[in-house]
């Protein structure tokens, strides 16, 4: 059986680790090299930085936040989203030491740059941040946070799949991220019929969630945040109640001693 991941997610704003509340308050952690090498450490699958202000700011990817990262020994994947706007923002962000980029507003904006990013990287390297939000009739809809608005999923983003131009797709609960045991499993009916693997995210922090999101054939990962940041025991405890399901059995490394 394949293998799913445990995804341990790290929002930075103004250059710190904080706490993220529906991406709309903010409560400070700490410093995000402090908070990566702890996750490292703890045994999550995969590392998620999502560096919320940089495409609101204009700006373009923290190349010095990822080189810090990179070069302080971690060997978990790390997966890095915020201001990549085109190709060669992408193609810098690997060479500075992520594995994988993760793509949101360019998704709007430029699809074909996403294309042009997967040709230059190869899909496997492109995840699509899919934030969204459920409407009084419960139709999920996909949501634009530069427009603040929300639309229908078009053809467009579906091609993207199909072409291979991205490898998985982070349905983001927007509504419900950061409070806990709160992810909404509706929003898994945005792709009912398509092949594609989903990353979940938003309001996801205890073992009976996850075992529901990890049982679900088209989930490859699940994303938590918040919850796994301030325990260090917290990625191990998750994992040894999950092992009925199939994601990676837990691991510590101990990096006091040598």
């Amino acid at each position: 059986m394949l293998r799913k991941r445990l995804i341990g997610t790290v929002t930075i704003r103004n250059g710190w680790a904080v706490q993220s509340i529906g991406y709309q308050k903010y409560l400070p952690v700490g410093k995000p090299e402090c908070v990566i090498e702890n996750l490292d450490r703890w045994g999550v699958d995969e590392i998620f930085l999502q560096v919320v202000d940089r495409s609101s700011n204009n700006l373009g990817p923290d190349i010095d936040l990822i080189e810090n990262i990179a070069n302080s020994g971690i060997s978990t994947p790390l997966v890095y989203a915020g201001g990549i706007r085109t190709e060669e923002d992408a193609v810098n962000v690997i060479r500075a030491g992520a594995d994988r980029i993760c793509i949101d507003a360019l998704l709007h904006s430029n699809p074909e740059e996403v294309l042009n990013i997967a040709l230059r990287l190869g899909g496997q390297a492109v995840i699509a941040s899919i934030p969204l939000i459920i409407t009084e009739d419960g139709t999920p809809q996909w949501y634009d946070y530069q427009t603040k608005k929300t639309v229908s999923m078009g053809d467009g983003l579906l091609n993207l799949f199909k072409d291979g131009a991205v490898s998985e797709a982070l349905l983001i609960d927007s509504k419900n991220e950061g409070q806990p045991n709160s992810f909404d499993f509706r929003l898994l009916s945005i792709f009912p019929e398509q092949n594609i693997p989903l990353i979940l995210f938003g309001g996801i922090s205890e073992s009976e969630q996850l075992e529901k999101a990890l049982m679900e054939p088209s989930v490859s990962a699940a994303a938590v945040g918040n919850s796994l940041n301030y325990r260090e025991h917290a990625v191990q405890k998750l994992k040894t109640k999950l092992a009925a399901t199939p994601v990676r059995p837990a691991f510590y490394c101990d990096k006091s001693f040598g």
